[in-house]
């Protein structure tokens, strides 16, 4: 089976249409595929047609920001029902707080000379969802910053000029959104949140108590030690396994969608329970 269960298009913070990231998973030859946009199901109606028409496996995805212990995290939801009124407000209100978080993501850039960030964000989300990435592209296109690491570190995290706090929903109330429309909760990139191993598996006791699903075992950054865990942990905590690459398709990002390490533990796989 190759699966790639998370990308993005640009109705979240992805360079490309979702047809466009239908036919790189086609010509991949992936078995399955999700688009799972941030806190947004607007590509996937596009998705979907252009996956029928190329006999491509589409899984209905999203990738939602929570809180876990004043923690952000991110959820992934496979398999949702799209049209389901309990997600849909859910994603609503989390769309809400990203488009005051870009305006005040700007007004911190103005504060410290960085002069008409919003609209220059703006220009290159093509007028969908703000995110972090389009100002971090932004900077790095103006020549602020030569990559996103580096523009994330001196730009748009804690106390710096664009760090802004955002106070995302409970992840209990998160996964409650992606159950209701008939999906299962996932914890995306365990290992990319600033946690200890040992908070990590705080976290997923208390995702597990939650009755979230599983965890993204495998990323298209996962180093062989992550994957290890990834699969160990998954048993030890009762979970499903998902893997996907996260690919965004922007010009200076290396990531290729379907570019991903095998997923050993297939007894666990989310794609028997979709």
């Amino acid at each position: 089976m190759k699966a790639d269960l998370h990308n993005h298009s640009y109705f979240s913070d992805g360079f490309l249409s979702p047809r466009d990231i239908v036919k790189l998973a086609s010509d991949a030859n992936c078995d399955l595929f999700a688009l799972t946009d941030h806190d947004s199901t607007n590509g996937i109606v596009e998705a979907k047609s252009e996956a029928d028409k190329l006999g491509t496996n589409l899984v209905n995805g999203v990738e939602i920001s929570a809180f876990w212990r004043n923690s952000a995290i991110h959820i992934v939801g496979l398999g949702i029902d799209i049209d389901n009124d309990e997600l849909q407000t859910g994603l609503e209100f989390n769309q809400t707080l990203r488009k005051e978080r870009a305006k005040k993501i700007a007004l911190g850039l103005w504060r410290s000379g960085i002069k008409d960030a919003l609209e220059k964000a703006q220009m290159l989300s093509g007028g969908h969802m703000l995110t972090r990435t389009h100002f971090a592209q932004m900077l790095i296109s103006e020549g602020y910053c030569k990559d996103m690491k580096s523009v994330f570190r001196r730009y748009l995290t804690g106390r710096k000029p664009g760090g802004v706090r955002v106070e995302w929903k409970d992840f209990k109330e998160v996964i409650k959104w992606v159950q209701s429309s008939g999906g299962k909760a996932l914890i995306a990139h365990p290992f990319r949140y600033r946690m200890t191993h040992t908070k990590i598996k705080n976290m997923l006791i208390d995702f597990k108590e939650a009755n979230g699903d599983g965890i993204e075992v495998i990323n298209a950054n996962s180093s062989d030690q992550e994957i290890s865990l990834g699969n160990q942990w998954i048993e030890e905590y009762d979970l499903l396994a998902s893997v996907g690459s996260d690919f965004h398709g922007w010009p200076n990002q290396r990531v290729q969608i379907g570019n991903l390490a095998e997923l050993t533990n297939n007894s666990r796989a989310i794609w028997s329970y979709l």
